[in-house]
């Protein structure tokens, strides 16, 4: 899965068919078919090896600390990976890592004293985020530096103040920034989150 798992990652998902991956690792078609069902299945074992590369949450951590390693990990592994967030959560058939991964996620959850009913929405709301800012960080056409400086520039020069005053406001105070990196909202946006799943923990306790 390996092989399937770095064509994807050099030509993107399209480009994975069981013909390309056995060009890319000079066999037959057929010889690929002694091992996988087809497609479906190579993509099941390349679910499960994302899943694999994740940090697990780490049992002997306060679960907030915990959970917010393993959304980093699994931000860092996206990022890698960009065309496997649509299929983590499609696989009708998940491998061992992937079911190991979510019970492992489950057990941080519950473990640290959140309902069945919180930890259900906090694992929605965690991984929604964690997907999405990956998706939006992969499509972005710059993430930072000097590269971003030059194309906030030219947004800021090409819209009129009088016409889009709060973009060319924002580009000009904020984008154009030397530090300026749009990853750097990542962990702002989790600590938001968590902070919020610890208050209705809390309250859950105190009914």
């Amino acid at each position: 899965m390996s092989a399937a798992v770095a064509l994807a990652d050099r030509e993107g998902l399209e480009a994975l068919t069981i013909r390309a991956l056995a060009t890319d690792m000079a066999v037959g078609p057929m010889t690929l078919y002694h091992y996988v069902d087809g497609k479906e299945d190579v993509l099941d074992g390349m679910v499960d090896l994302v899943f694999a590369q994740m940090a697990l949450p780490d049992p002997s951590l306060p679960w907030r600390e915990a959970v917010r390693a393993r959304c980093e990990s699994t931000r860092e592994v996206l990022a890698r990976h960009p065309w496997s967030v649509p299929l983590l959560e499609s696989r009708r058939s998940p491998g061992p890592e992937t079911l190991r991964h979510h019970n492992a996620m489950l057990e941080c959850l519950i473990e640290g004293g959140l309902s069945i009913p919180l930890t259900a929405h906090a694992y929605a709301v965690l991984d929604s985020y964690v997907y999405g800012f990956a998706i939006q960080e992969a499509n972005l056409p710059v993430q930072g530096g000097e590269e971003s400086n030059e194309v906030a520039a030219e947004i800021s020069a090409a819209f009129r103040p009088e016409t889009y005053p709060y973009l060319v406001r924002f580009t000009v105070e904020h984008a154009m920034k030397p530090d300026y990196r749009f990853g750097d909202s990542f962990g702002y946006g989790l600590d938001l989150l968590l902070d919020g799943l610890e208050r209705a923990a809390s309250a859950t306790e105190q009914r």
